[in-house]
């Protein structure tokens, strides 16, 4: 019988499959040994693809009749730093005693990639049977049952070429239009920001979220504010009234009135005191009385792009940071693959996941977490997910959201105090979607002055359910979601918030009662927030849409720019060229002049670059490739005649 050859992404996975497998002995130099198996690694890429000089020596230099640069046959090399292990690698892929070859990269389009590159490069031996190991966690189970399930490699072609042409994609939009922008803008760009020299480096996924940053910088700095007036009516007695604030309707006689800014406010003070004046001396009718239970269901599980602006909230990280982190987490067994845009579960790891909360009850040592266990369990709440929101087979791709897996907690005590912080608050969100919903009571009511109408609603939380879980780690860190808002404002104002709700709970409909003051609140219109390092992230999962509440965020997700693999990658590059600058305490990001200039050169020359809706349709069509619903040579000559028709126009223009 023939050895088997298995092949990682990098030496510390090599080393879990390897502890998995049994294989102790026999360490080679870039390699493990054993009778049947061997086991080697990259260190990430081991092969890039060529720039244009090495295709022809004469395309070092930038001109503009060399240009638009694609190749027909594309050249790849090694990497000169990773050339040893390269070599390692090709050498073992061309035993002769080997019977099947494992591809055991990390599970996504880019680990793909990775490995397929050194696969092309190497010349593998070709009686050797090629598979796919692809798996959710680090842990000894999910990875024996990973290679005993492993697939045809031919199963990933489709994924294989969505990664090749994505790399085709950003080589050829780089390289082209970073150098016909140079060419044609260059002088003009250095003459602006008084340097010798200056290049234009331009992105298809880079470029758009420049676009995003400056403009959204703009809006804020040509933003005027606005001052408005609002008129709040005290309704009752001097012992026990309630505050309900005016909005205009059809019957009001303000209806359609250029005095008002909006429907709530007046443009300046003398009108709203001209109005109050219409209202003196008239008793209120109670007119509408809602009185409703509501309930609030814990949020979906974290991907990737929530737990980046999760933590860039609680702990002022950068996306690159928590993504570090949460990748050794990962390694060390104890939370599920990182890399994943799901927020849900799939069916066959919900009905297994008992095996995730016992491992948690069992060995994390954390008072708090344990806390929570011991409750569900004298509760005894459902452990049963497959009908909830949480599961849903159909949100799912490639991964399922990022989950502790109940194992790894011999590594736990060794983390570094942050990444133990980031482990706990993937916890809490875990063991939140098993509490039951928060309830509310909520009061709503609307007062009239004949045709006038005052609005005032309360509500008070009476079953934290899973809020008992999701309230901020320690008074220092800001709230990390309007949940989590609600329960700090809550315990604030609850005897106020209480307070109304009993006065509110008095009144009947039809009731006549007492107008006790009328007072004018001054309002003004604020501009929109910066981003900042987690919300850009979130942005761009969302085509360039920074949607604040979590459940619409869910529902309109469709194509994003740029993977959760890459996101914080762009951010990282466009920092290092500075075209943006972070704020290391705040996060608060903002564009740098060179950023502005840049940002403007290619609003004249081929604003379509800027518009997420443009990247990300770009970034649809490969998951169409992955998918196999279109084929490869299909999106390359749509990539082919963006790039010949953006050239045509703007040659014209020089």
């Amino acid at each position: 019988m023939g050895k088997k050859l298995l092949i990682t992404e990098k030496p510390s996975v090599a080393m879990e499959f390897a502890k998995a497998l049994k294989i102790t002995t026999n360490r080679k130099n870039g390699y493990l040994e054993s009778q049947d198996w061997i086991i080697t690694w990259c260190v990430g890429h081991l092969v890039t693809m060529s720039y244009p000089d090495k295709y022809d020596e004469k395309l070092k230099l930038w001109r503009l009749d060399t240009l638009p640069f694609i190749p027909e046959e594309w050249k790849y090399e090694i990497i000169p730093q990773v050339q040893n292990q390269f070599n390692i690698v090709k050498e073992l892929m061309q035993r002769d005693d080997l019977e099947e070859i494992y591809n055991a990269g990390d599970s996504g389009r880019e680990g793909e990639y990775i490995q397929r590159l050194v696969f092309m490069m190497a010349n593998p031996n070709p009686n050797a049977k090629m598979k796919r190991v692809w798996i959710d966690s680090q842990t000894e189970e999910e990875i024996l049952r990973g290679i005993k399930e492993a697939k045809d490699l031919s199963e990933y072609n489709s994924l294989s070429d969505s990664a090749y042409l994505r790399a085709k994609e950003d080589y050829l939009i780089g390289i082209n239009f970073s150098r016909l922008l140079s060419i044609i803008y260059g002088r003009q760009l250095a003459k602006s920001i008084n340097e010798e020299k200056a290049s234009i480096s331009v992105g298809r996924v880079m470029t758009c979220v420049l676009g995003m940053i400056v403009q959204r910088e703009r809006e804020i700095r040509n933003f005027v504010k606005t001052k408005y007036y609002k008129i709040i009516g005290e309704f009752g007695s001097e012992e026990e009234f309630f505050r309900a604030e005016w909005k205009v309707n059809e019957k009001s006689i303000m209806y359609e009135s250029s005095k008002l800014y909006n429907e709530s406010g007046f443009k300046n003070e003398e009108q709203a005191k001209e109005f109050i004046k219409t209202l003196a001396g008239k008793q209120a009718k109670i007119t509408e009385l809602k009185k409703s239970k509501q309930k609030e269901n814990a949020p979906l599980l974290f991907n990737l792009a929530e737990i980046q602006n999760e933590c860039t909230k609680r702990f002022k990280i950068k996306p690159d940071q928590t993504l570090e982190i949460i990748q050794n987490l990962y390694e060390k067994k104890l939370v599920t693959y990182p890399r994943t845009d799901a927020r849900v579960l799939s069916t066959a790891v919900a009905k297994e996941i008992s095996k995730n909360l016992n491992g948690i009850a069992r060995s994390f040592q954390d008072e708090e977490i344990q806390g929570y266990i011991k409750k569900m369990v004298e509760e005894k709440y459902s452990t049963n997910l497959v009908k909830t929101k949480y599961v849903n087979d159909s949100k799912i791709t490639d991964h399922y959201a990022i989950i502790p897996t109940g194992q790894g907690y011999e590594n736990y005590n060794q983390l570094p105090d942050l990444q133990k912080q980031v482990y706990k608050v993937i916890v809490k969100r875990f063991l939140a979607i098993f509490y039951p919903p928060a309830e509310y009571n909520k009061i709503q009511v609307t007062a009239n002055i004949e045709n006038e109408t005052f609005y005032c609603s309360g509500k008070v939380c009476i079953k934290q359910g899973f809020l008992e879980i999701l309230k901020p780690i320690n008074k220092q860190a800001k709230k990390s979601t309007k949940k989590e808002k609600d329960v700090e404002n809550q315990e604030e104002n609850k005897e106020e918030t209480e307070n109304n709700l009993d006065i509110l709970k008095k009144l009947k409909k039809g009731q006549t009662i007492e107008v006790k003051n009328f007072e004018i609140k001054d309002a003004e219109t604020s501009p929109p927030s910066r981003y900042n390092s987690g919300s850009i992230i979130l942005a761009m999962e969302n085509a360039g849409k920074l949607i604040e509440e979590e459940e619409l965020r869910e529902q309109i997700k469709g194509a994003g720019i740029g993977t959760s693999a890459t996101r914080a990658e762009i951010m990282k590059k466009l920092e290092k060229i500075k075209y943006i600058d972070v704020n290391n305490k705040t996060q608060i990001i903002t564009p740098t002049e060179k950023g502005e200039k840049i940002y403007d050169i290619v609003y004249h020359s081929m604003p379509d670059m800027l518009n997420p809706k443009l990247t990300a349709s770009w970034e649809k069509g490969l998951d169409l490739v992955a998918k196999k619903e279109i084929k490869p040579d299909e999106f390359m000559t749509k990539l082919k005649g963006y790039i010949h028709s953006k050239f045509d126009k703007l040659v014209v223009k020089m």
